[in-house]
């Protein structure tokens, strides 16, 4: 069933205008890019299975490239309901309609939190839309089923209110009194987590930097508008390079030992002995 979920997305993505890579035995499955906007999305059958470390993961990677994480899944224990937004682990969870229709700009406005199904209701559209319609406050208590202190309070700022109560409000106004969750907005500020001597030299160099888990690279920096994916080890992934270029990023392979001279590498030596980050980055471009 995951399998032909990603399927399905990499070909909806495709057919939109997105470039597409899909990775294997990585925090995420497909990477997504059409213009500025890129989507790291993880596919599951069922949301629940994804643990902490995969959405740290995802978090922090996304905070570099300016990308927004995503889970679809089938499932969260429960099936996922259309045109509602779940979380796990803070990172938005939808299935695949919902996803769908978000691509097309059509945003939930519904989304579940552990007090259940909730709302985000428009406190100046919801009193543009009474006032439109001649409804009192006195009126439309009545109709919601609480006091008229707490539709004015409702029209004086944006308030989370249960599915229960928004339903009765939608059925008089429509959707247009909703907050609409724009799930492609906003990014999570970069932050430097080290653990590593490649690492800790990235950030002595002036970056910021972060050892990564499950993800085809072990190191992500970033200065300025300088992105550089970070492999260690002998032995060379083939999605590297084309990962690299997707994300308009440098790549660099850190070998322990006897290292090819095809493509951006150094021994663990050489890459400790840089002083300055315009010396990383000038030799990254001669490649």
């Amino acid at each position: 069933m995951k399998r032909g979920l990603i399927d399905k997305l990499g070909i909806f993505l495709l057919k939109d205008g997105f470039t597409v890579k899909t990775l294997t035995r990585t925090c995420f499955d497909l990477l997504a890019r059409k213009q500025d906007k890129i989507l790291l999305i993880k596919v599951l059958e069922d949301a629940n299975a994804v643990t902490r470390e995969y959405t740290n993961a995802m978090d922090t990677i996304s905070s570099y490239i300016s990308a927004i994480p995503v889970i679809i899944a089938e499932k969260a224990g429960n099936k996922l309901e259309d045109n509602v937004l779940y979380t796990r682990f803070n990172l938005y969870t939808l299935n695949f309609n919902t996803f769908i229709s978000s691509i097309r700009n059509k945003f939930p406005f519904v989304k579940r939190t552990q007090a259940g199904f909730t709302v985000s209701i428009a406190g100046n559209k919801l009193r543009e839309k009474r006032e439109e319609k001649g409804y009192s406050l006195n009126y439309l208590s009545k109709k919601v089923g609480v006091t008229s202190r707490m539709i004015d309070k409702y029209e004086k700022g944006d308030s989370e209110i249960t599915i229960g109560r928004a339903t009765k409000i939608y059925n008089l106004f429509g959707n247009e009194v909703f907050n609409e969750i724009n799930i492609f907005s906003g990014n999570n500020k970069i932050e430097s987590r080290y653990s590593s001597d490649f690492s800790k030299k990235y950030i002595d160099l002036g970056f910021e930097a972060s050892d990564t888990n499950k993800t085809p690279f072990d190191i992500i920096a970033k200065k300025d508008d300088e992105l550089i994916l970070t492999k260690v080890g002998d032995k060379e992934r083939p999605d590297f390079s084309s990962l690299s270029r997707l994300l308009d990023a440098d790549n660099l392979v850190i070998f322990k030992k006897k290292k090819p001279k095809d493509i951006p590498a150094v021994t663990k030596e050489e890459f400790l002995e840089f002083e300055k980050a315009n010396e990383l980055i000038k030799f990254l471009k001669e490649f």
